[in-house]
């Protein structure tokens, strides 16, 4: 029999509740971040790098007339930093809250692959509004991009994420209502996968299709099936963008999920592969990034095989940015009667599917074809 007492406590002696002290890892983010934020302001610009420019254009006059006309570029600059930081808030407390969640590492999984844009824009054919504030073209893995490589695509996370969360509240209802036996709760990362892709593919369509409306950026090649608004400025390849980027979206939710046992597919893949075992949350997060990079190199790809190819053939009319050069490393604006000079970009060679280059167009005559200035969209 124990002979310990219960004495009470005073009031002195009573455990108080001392202030959780913040970590390092804190003090180092908000450090990192503060010197990228100043590194950006530091090298951001607007003006052209004389690879890029038409030396011929004086001014920024457009050719084609987009929704909200050419103010929105100062509106989508303080509609970003606006965005920006309400995102900063949400990682922050999100974070705060419950330290590393599976859903605040893929927060920061789908920020961080902005480091291959520049490459993800060269595949599809991107290009970006000059007007938007954008880094020096000169360096290396920037100059990649057509034209310039912007600071909006930081909010990637909304756009590779978001779906997840539509997602994943449509599959917790069904599986409520259809119990356990139903498909959605015997295979719940199929049902989450497939109920991702078409809500990744309605999002995508309807958000794109926006932007390019507004001049933020276009496609300048598209496969003329599956494409809509082809032969425009406004041109959008539906099938094959809206639907390639699921294969980012799909990956993000299938990681995230969690089961009953409350461990996310994430968390159970790195333990199975024993990744930084007495650091969990570092295993997880390194899991994550390696999967999702993956994933964007799969929608690279992708596009990189339609560029190769060749399919690509229907250009947007009229070049809407003629301050900086023609992108075309194929050929095809100038065959369509587009007027120079012509940019062909970084890895234009075996990478674009021309070993020799860009090959000899003979151009219609002055006037004639679908670019021409005098053409019906000129």
């Amino acid at each position: 029999m124990s002979t310990d007492q219960s004495i009470p406590l005073s009031q002195d002696d009573k455990p108080t509740s001392t202030p959780r002290k913040r970590g390092w890892g804190g003090w180092i983010a908000g450090a990192a971040l503060a010197a990228f934020a100043l590194f950006f302001i530091a090298n951001c610009r607007v003006a052209l790098d004389p690879r890029v420019a038409n030396p011929n254009v004086q001014g920024r006059p457009r050719p084609v007339k987009f929704i909200f006309g050419l103010d929105y570029i100062t509106f989508l600059h303080i509609a970003t930093c606006i965005m920006l930081l309400v995102l900063l808030v949400v990682f922050i407390r999100g974070w705060r809250r419950n330290p590393g969640s599976p859903v605040m590492l893929m927060f920061l999984c789908t920020t961080l692959i902005v480091w291959q844009d520049p490459i993800m824009n060269w595949s599809p054919f991107a290009v970006y509004n000059p007007d938007l504030i954008h880094w020096p073209e000169s360096w290396p893995l920037v100059s990649l991009s057509p034209s310039v490589e912007p600071f909006v695509v930081f909010g990637y996370v909304m756009f590779y994420f978001g779906p997840y969360f539509p997602a994943v509240w449509v599959l917790r209802k069904l599986q409520a209502k259809y119990g356990p036996q139903s498909f959605v709760s015997r295979h719940p990362l199929w049902s989450l996968g497939l109920l991702t892709c078409v809500i990744g593919f309605v999002f995508d369509a309807w958000l794109e299709i926006q932007l390019v409306h507004t001049g933020m950026y276009i496609y300048s090649q598209v496969i003329p099936w599956g494409s809509v608004f082809t032969g425009t400025t406004f041109q959008f390849p539906l099938i094959w963008e809206s639907f390639s980027v699921t294969f980012v979206m799909v990956p993000a939710a299938i990681l995230c999920y969690r089961d009953d046992t409350g461990k996310s597919v994430a968390e159970k893949l790195t333990a199975k592969a024993k990744i930084f075992p007495s650091r969990p949350v570092l295993g997880t997060f390194l899991v994550m990034f390696a999967i999702m990079n993956v994933s964007y190199f799969a929608y690279g790809g992708w596009f990189w095989v339609i560029k190769v190819s060749h399919a690509a053939t229907s250009v947007a009319c009229p070049w809407p940015y003629p301050e900086a050069k023609v992108y075309d490393p194929q050929g095809y604006y100038e065959k369509a009667g587009a007027q120079g000079p012509f940019s062909v970009g970084i890895w234009s060679t075996w990478a674009s599917g021309e070993p020799n280059g860009r090959p000899h167009v003979d151009p219609p005559p002055p006037g004639q074809g679908a670019c021409a200035t005098q053409g019906k969209n000129g």
